[in-house]
């Protein structure tokens, strides 16, 4: 099967505001299956390393945000490749379910390492390069979150006297600066007593990175890539590992979805650095529909100009990679939950064959050609 395609060329989907720094994107709203989306992204990076797409296939309508670290081609490999194997499993066990999810990040991870052997050679630097990844499934009646590292997923429902909304975080951020996930690093380490440092206010693994779990950072989850004398030449030196440190187990939860229900707000770190769950979903709920993923990233702009005491038309004239030092690259998606959407007609599926390339939306070509070329070259 296939769904009426809802894409169109970059160009024509995306506009610009705030004056067109060139920095920002946005989908103002689209139709899904299950309601209305909208999606927005801001570069601060000196190539963006943020991916998003939303897809409606037969089984659910996926959302996908992939935050990368080290480089966009992990986000970008996470882009093309998870959502296929999602499809592809979902087909052979007749629909969504936790161990579909499961065994397509599994799948997409295997797929990433074997990308990395290949290239290891000619770009050793592959091996440190990685992505978070958070993905929401919404079936009939059912949803699907799954995630690895810090983006993250919440949800808005209305109160039972219908005046206001209540934020529900869905995810666990999994980033040492949660101690929950520094205890857990702790218990499956026990002879390791520098498994998490804390250097100058912040907390590590072995003092390198962040989040506990991601797709890539192969070198330290194959400690063999770490201690190679090639990888060694690109990358400052760190602490010979005798074990993985990271893992790409996904946390995966499943809700059953109610009439109080009303958006899901998906989101890479960089919104959540600026603004809290409850001032996200507060702004989505009292703000009109169309923009709002757009909203929400000039709202987080706005708390990280204000934390410098600058303006927002002060941060627009700061250039890529020099913005990085501000703000984070900032992927939102904003999903809608109209149920009564999904019998119209002009969004029922037909044909025989699920298409990828006719995906509603993805932003897959933004600013990162040179992850792009390297991708096509061993892939």
């Amino acid at each position: 099967m296939i769904v009426r395609s809802l894409f169109r060329p970059l160009k024509e989907c995306f506009g610009r505001f705030g004056g067109g720094d060139g920095l920002l994107w946005h989908l103002d709203l689209k139709p899904h299956v299950a309601g209305e989306f909208s999606i927005a992204v801001v570069q601060a990076n000196s190539m963006l390393e943020d991916q998003g797409q939303v897809v409606t296939t037969p089984f659910a309508t996926f959302i996908g945000v992939y935050d990368g670290h080290g480089g966009p081609e992990a986000s970008r490999f996470v882009n093309s490749r998870l959502f296929p194997h999602l499809h592809k499993f979902a087909s052979e066990q007749g629909g969504v379910s936790a161990e579909v999810i499961k065994r397509a990040f599994d799948a997409t991870e295997e797929e990433f390492l074997h990308l990395v052997k290949r290239s290891w050679t000619s770009r050793p630097q592959i091996a440190s390069v990685g992505s978070c990844c958070l993905v929401g499934a919404i079936t009939e009646d059912k949803l699907y979150v799954a995630n690895l590292g810090d983006s993250r997923a919440v949800l808005g429902h209305r109160t039972t006297d219908g005046k206001n909304v209540v934020a529900e975080r869905l995810t666990r951020d999994h980033n040492v600066a949660v101690e929950e996930i520094r205890q857990e690093l702790v218990e499956l380490h026990p002879d390791d007593s520098h498994i998490v440092v804390h250097n100058r206010g912040v907390w590590r693994i072995k003092g390198i990175i962040q989040v506990s779990r991601s797709i890539g950072d192969v070198y330290l989850k194959k400690p063999e890539f770490s201690r190679d004398p090639l990888f060694r030449q690109f990358v400052p030196p760190i602490i010979p590992l005798k074990r993985p440190v990271m893992t790409a187990e996904p946390s995966i939860r499943t809700r059953k979805l109610r009439a109080q229900d009303l958006f899901l707000i998906f989101a890479s770190d960089g919104l959540w650095e600026q603004l809290s769950d409850e001032v996200a979903v507060d702004i989505v709920f009292k703000s009109p529909r169309a923009g709002i993923a757009k909203r929400l990233v000039r709202a987080a702009l706005d708390e990280a100009a204000k934390k410098r005491e600058m303006r927002y038309d002060d941060m627009k004239r700061i250039e890529k990679g020099m913005r990085r030092h501000f703000h984070d690259d900032i992927t939102v998606i904003v999903i809608y939950l109209d149920r009564r959407l999904q019998n119209e007609p002009n969004l029922m599926f037909e044909g025989q064959n699920y298409n990828y390339t006719n995906a509603p939306f993805d932003i897959s070509s933004l600013k990162t050609q040179e992850a792009d070329k390297f991708l096509s070259s061993v892939t």
